[in-house]
């Protein structure tokens, strides 16, 4: 990467306002990374470089609309764009072309952004793969189902891209990829425009390399984003949770979250280890049968009228969540609210949890599979913050993060936290 595809968005930004980079020469930068870079890691789904271009040109002439001034953005591909075709990973919508913008892609435009372009999304954001390699080892996948966005960032193509999460689209490809993902509270973003799945799971996050990009970003996305409360001198805390399903994790994520434990405490941190409340073992399948139910719903069209152009495995998804009782999936949601309130009980003022992010390293692109979101399900169904932040690499040499969660409506907090931890975390 040259010195500007490094560049995080705040960063970018400052040196836009100043006068001291442009938009095109940044968008230009990008443009020349990828073109460099996308015959191997496949990130984008549609790219216009001439509009990217034109876009920071117009801001370049312009007065500084917002925090994010000339600073391009990548968007995934399930998320409605005016200018750029949004086709939800599928030949079912292939030239689909919204009316309107999503609503976080209408803040993003009025913070500044440019748009530069969607970024591959598996097909509509569930587990059959698109063409996207991880960035960090080619030969293995970048995860799912906001691959694309994930490993743009990852290999500088853009400073930040916009995600989602209905089961672990964003923590767990942010930790195969070796980036920062964060995905918010439920509900703290407006979801106009992006493809539902579950109104009960869905939820948007994004991704950058810097980790002021995540704040930045929030304040641009949330409509009351959650501001970090001031930071004292004191390192914050943190409770490590080896949780229920610890021998779920191998031998790789089992040493990325001691080790983190123990990195965070020789940075200073007070580090206690805490056990979950036994209820917490059924929320990885009580997710899942959720997720099922909702999207057999949302997808009904899809199976009804397009089935045989749906990929086998989430047909067959479809198809079980036809047969479960919704009194199954009242049941996940009340599980869920239980255990966001007892985890709010659990953590004291101010700690954030550090658990498993993933199995392990990515697996093999070449299995056809975008990896397992176990670890990340639980805490989507709680609809709480959660935030992957890289931490070491397996015994491959990929790439293996950890997870740090927070209490509902703490994400302000979580990234001043997860800010502080991914410098003491960070690979060497």
């Amino acid at each position: 990467m040259n010195g500007l595809t490094r560049l995080g968005a705040a960063e970018a930004a400052r040196r836009i306002a100043a006068g001291d980079l442009t938009s095109a020469a940044l968008v230009t930068a990008c443009l020349e990374r990828i073109a460099e870079r996308e015959e191997t890691v496949h990130a984008w789904a549609h790219l216009d470089p001439t509009a990217a271009l034109e876009q920071a040109s117009d801001r370049d002439r312009q007065a500084p609309l917002g925090p994010l001034h000339g600073v391009p953005v990548g968007v995934k591909d399930i998320v409605d764009t005016t200018d750029l075709p949004a086709e939800r990973g599928s030949p079912i919508h292939a030239g689909r072309r919204p009316e309107h913008d999503a609503a976080c892609v209408r803040r993003l435009r009025a913070a500044g952004a440019v748009i530069l372009g969607k970024t591959v999304t598996t097909e509509f954001a569930y587990f059959s793969p698109g063409p996207t390699r991880n960035p960090a080892d080619p030969a293995r996948t970048p995860g799912g189902s906001s691959s694309g966005s994930a490993a743009a960032v990852a290999d500088g193509m853009v400073p930040v891209a916009i995600g989602s999460q209905t089961a672990g689209s964003v923590v767990r490809t942010a930790a195969y990829c070796g980036t920062l993902g964060l995905k918010a509270t439920r509900g703290l973003v407006d979801l106009t425009g992006v493809m539902a799945l579950s109104a009960s799971l869905d939820t948007l996050g994004w991704f950058a390399r810097d980790a002021e990009d995540l704040a930045l970003l929030g304040r641009v996305l949330a409509a009351d984003w959650p501001g970090a409360p001031e930071a004292g001198e004191e390192p914050p805390a943190f409770a490590l949770a080896r949780t229920p399903w610890w021998d779920r994790a191998d031998v790789d994520s089992q040493r990325a979250v001691t080790g983190a434990a123990e990195r965070l405490a020789a940075g200073g941190a007070p580090v206690r280890e805490l056990d979950l409340p036994e209820r917490f073992a059924a929320l990885p399948e009580a997710q899942e049968a959720l997720m099922a139910f909702d999207m057999a719903r949302s997808l009904a069209h899809e199976l009804e009228h397009h089935a045989g152009e749906l990929s086998d495995v989430l047909r067959a998804f479809l198809e079980r969540g036809r047969t479960i009782d919704r009194a199954v999936a009242e049941d996940a949601v009340a599980l869920g609210a239980e255990c966001r309130a007892l985890l709010a009980e659990h953590l004291a003022p101010g700690e954030t949890l550090v658990a498993p992010a993933v199995l392990g390293e990515a697996p093999l692109f070449a299995d056809g599979a975008t990896g397992d979101p176990f670890f990340c399900r639980p805490w989507t169904l709680l609809g709480v913050p959660a935030l992957s932040v890289p931490g070491t690499s397996g015994a491959h040499g990929a790439p293996v993060g950890v997870q740090l969660v927070a209490v509902a409506h703490a994400d302000g907090a979580l990234v001043a936290r997860g800010a502080w931890a991914a410098g003491r975390l960070a690979p060497v």
